[in-house]
């Protein structure tokens, strides 16, 4: 299966690693506050959090973006997510999390290194949930279904 180019989703800030501001902070050229390391992943607390707790999850591979990280990561990045995920949620007294991933310029991603938010919840905590927009025809859903089916053969 073809991978589809990163370029039309924006670009390293400054255009490469050495500019990229997660890679300083994982080499630490800039200081964090840093909850978890392993060979292949980071994860430090957001200076700007949503909720108490807020973590940033990265790879310390430079991946722009979820299409650049290397699939062997995957199951890593799940167990990573899980286990960080547990200890916030322990942590905070949160009721869950949401586990998010801004992929694209147009998705709201400001940062051009793959990184995903831990955002720790609490019922009623008036963070805006995600509205679903209106029910479609089936048939309409079958054709967005063909298209996409089309692109993964």
């Amino acid at each position: 299966m073809a991978k589809t180019p990163s370029s039309n989703l924006g670009t390293s800030i400054g255009g490469n690693m050495e500019d990229c501001i997660f890679c300083k902070i994982i080499k630490g050229d800039i200081p964090c506050t840093k909850i978890y390391e392993s060979e292949n992943f980071f994860a430090f607390l957001d200076i700007s959090p949503v909720s108490e707790g807020h973590t940033l999850l990265i790879p310390k591979q430079h991946c722009t973006n979820l299409l650049d990280v290397p699939e062997h990561l995957g199951t890593e990045l799940l167990e990573v997510g899980q286990k960080i995920g547990r200890a916030i949620l322990q942590a905070t007294g949160a009721d869950g999390f949401n586990f998010i991933l801004n992929n694209g310029k147009a998705a709201g991603q400001a940062v051009f290194h793959a990184h995903f938010h831990i955002v720790p919840r609490k019922m009623g905590d008036g963070l805006v949930d995600w509205h679903h927009g209106t029910k479609v025809e089936d048939s309409e859903l079958a054709g967005v279904r063909e298209k996409i089916l089309e692109k993964l053969l």
